[in-house]
């Protein structure tokens, strides 16, 4: 069954609330982070933590770690980038668009199936699983596959698993990770893969499986300063990701903490 129109306009206003923040605003203010859309809960408690002890602004503006990687190669202003994909930082990186020593691998992430609604019946997610079974006529609510990380890190993991070629045809994709999960809130898809730190802070749905962390690569955040960037303070809040009170504001989201 597909995705409702209606469902649609829904999933995309939640998420255009949840995601776009204040992008307008951003270049009034001190600093301006771009960052994968999957830390938006949590990024913006380290965000108040970092304003409350310094006084400073800090403006997230959240979207698909591509999207935001390509717009920061067109000159948007960015003084920070936060991937969810090491390979998007690289292209960041190879066309000379962040400064040279500041890249740093700041956080981990677990990639799972999730189904609408609360006490699903767990499955275990292996070359044994019959994912395509279980969706019937229904589709599997997904980032862009070819594009955002979640959706490269699920294809690649159910293709491992061999299961890809089974669900592609049913595969509902979208901008970033943050739509996919409000798809399956919504009930719109009854399944989805979004990193579990994003089932974590959703209503209606449930984390059914954890897919093996050897079928994809692994889940890593890469943090820099831009090139551009001309913020006094860029230094001081890449720093501050990894402050103690940063640890502990991504622990308790579900993060993973790169030593």
């Amino acid at each position: 069954m597909p995705i409702s129109s209606a469902g649609r306009a829904i999933a995309t206003a939640i998420t255009a609330a949840l995601l776009l923040g204040a992008p307008l605003r951003a270049m009034a203010e001190d600093l301006t982070i771009f960052a994968a859309a999957s830390l938006t809960n949590a990024l913006d408690s380290v965000a108040e933590a970092w304003t409350a002890e310094t006084g400073l602004a800090a403006i997230v503006s959240y979207a698909g770690s591509s999207a935001l990687a390509n717009q920061i190669q067109q000159g948007a202003p960015a003084d920070i980038f936060i991937s969810a994909s090491v390979d998007w930082m690289d292209a960041v990186d190879s066309s000379g668009d962040l400064r040279q020593g500041t890249r740093r691998d700041i956080l981990g992430n677990t990639l799972v199936l999730i189904a609408h609604g609360q006490d699903v019946t767990p499955v275990t997610i292996d070359e044994n699983l019959d994912l395509a079974g279980m969706l019937g006529n229904d589709r599997l609510s997904m980032a862009l596959v070819d594009a955002v990380p979640a959706g490269i890190y699920g294809k690649a993991a159910l293709t491992s698993l061999g299961l890809w070629d089974s669900v592609e045809p049913l595969v509902a994709q979208s901008d970033n990770v943050r739509a996919a999960l409000a798809f399956v809130a919504l009930n719109e898809a009854p399944l989805g893969i979004v990193y579990a730190t994003d089932a974590a802070v959703a209503d209606n749905v449930s984390i059914i499986g954890t897919f093996p962390a050897g079928s994809h690569a692994p889940i890593i955040y890469p943090a820099a300063i831009t090139a551009q960037s001309d913020s006094a303070h860029a230094e001081a809040f890449l720093d501050y990701l990894a402050s103690d009170t940063a640890r502990a504001i991504w622990q308790s989201y579900g993060f993973s903490v790169v030593e």
